[in-house]
């Protein structure tokens, strides 16, 4: 799925909002997410108008920035309501170094207290599923999260994109509700369940 931050929910501002890039895309999920960077304030997801300061002060997914030195990046994500509740939400940084594509994934905000370790991961969450019933277990998960995040490794003279990744709690894959449903074996060439996820569009930087 593919969803859109416009305006307003007219033609007009939905192709707006796809010309500027400001998009995110999802496994299946209905889950909502948005990422800003810029000189951003460290409170900011407690303000009360944190969106409207967030464009103030930064420029949302999609956009290009010109930094001389390291941004903030803000991180918000909202469950499906329907859907399962949130794992973790993680920064991905791309850039090239002699020629050769690079990434660097940083677990930036995890659910249910945990917190990312000195190589930037979560603990693995301890909600799981029933995989007869497919009824979700575990009381770990948030229906909202976010966090502020700084690139521990910014170089001002290295051009680098990043985006967000937004994962969810364990649920049945869809072979496993089918075999369910079917009184069958569960495949044992397949994964029993999956992490449904959203993704963001990058945010581009360029140094001055």
């Amino acid at each position: 799925l593919a969803g859109v931050w416009a305006k307003a929910n007219t033609r007009a501002e939905i192709f707006d909002a796809l010309r500027r890039r400001e998009t995110f895309a999802t496994s299946g999920s209905r889950l909502r997410l948005r990422l800003f960077a810029g000189d951003l304030p460290e409170n900011l997801g407690v303000q009360e108008e944190a969106i409207a300061l967030a464009y103030e002060r930064g420029v949302p997914m999609g956009s290009d920035l010109v930094v001389s030195e390291s941004p903030r990046f803000w991180v918000w994500a909202a469950q499906d309501p329907a859907g399962a509740p949130l794992d973790r939400i993680q920064v991905i940084k791309g850039w090239v170094s002699e020629g050769q594509p690079q990434q660097r994934v940083w677990d930036v905000v995890c659910s249910g207290g945990r917190m990312p370790n000195n190589e930037g991961k979560c603990p693995s969450t301890a909600a799981g599923v029933d995989l007869d019933s497919c009824e979700r277990t575990g009381s770990e998960g948030a229906a909202e999260l976010q966090v502020m995040f700084s690139d521990p490794e910014f170089s001002a003279d290295k051009s680098a994109f990043y985006y967000v990744r937004v994962l969810e709690n364990p649920t049945c894959r869809w072979t496993t509700l089918l075999a369910n449903s079917a009184g069958e074996d569960l495949p044992s060439d397949l994964a029993a369940t999956v992490q449904e996820r959203g993704w963001s569009s990058p945010i581009w930087l360029a140094s001055r």
